[in-house]
């Protein structure tokens, strides 16, 4: 039985070899998933598409540098992760969240705490995007898509111990911004 990594390995093998159709079947395998994790981490679906578009153009330039093509998935994944980051530091630059939020019920003065946590909510997004780009990924994998520490840890190509450090660190700042604004318990 082939695994995932045995059909990409060859994938790549014969695209270096100079068979453009391997690239075309690696772009039909991975291009929707690309376009995935990008979306969540940025939660943008035009800045996703872009995001994954420019991770294969990376991709394309780098694969000779590619030491072992059966581990093409966590590769990519990590420049598409990479990529995403930059995105959103980008957007953190330009004093933006990088997310579109919208209010999605009318607000009455009487609405107060409905207001209060939207602005909550705002806060979060606004914090985790504010984050160093290597912690706002590792944030954002543990907490929104549930990747567990080994698994971040293979996506980012980092020992688990920094996939732990970098989410203690990344927490830590989240509860002091929270904390001068009035929000820890």
């Amino acid at each position: 039985m082939k695994t995932d990594g045995h059909i990409d390995e060859v994938l790549v093998e014969t695209f270096k070899d100079g068979d453009k159709k391997a690239l075309a079947t690696l772009v039909e395998r991975w291009h929707k998933r690309f376009c995935n994790k990008a979306y969540w981490m940025v939660n943008d679906k035009e800045a996703a598409k872009d995001i994954a578009q420019d991770s294969w153009t990376t991709i394309i330039q780098n694969i000779d540098k590619l030491r072992e093509p059966k581990r093409f998935k966590y590769w990519a994944f990590r420049i598409v992760c990479n990529k995403s980051t930059d995105w959103l530091r980008l957007q953190a630059k330009k004093n933006t969240t990088g997310i579109s939020y919208e209010l999605k019920a009318n607000v009455n003065s009487d609405d107060t705490d409905y207001l209060e946590k939207e602005r909550l909510k705002r806060l979060l997004l606004t914090t985790v995007n504010a984050l160093p780009a290597h912690q706002s990924a590792v944030i954002r994998l543990f907490y929104l898509q549930s990747y567990s520490l080994k698994q971040i840890s293979d996506l980012l190509d980092i020992s688990v111990g920094t996939a732990k450090s970098r989410l203690f660190h990344a927490r830590e700042k989240l509860k002091t911004i929270l904390k001068t604004s009035n929000y820890e318990s």
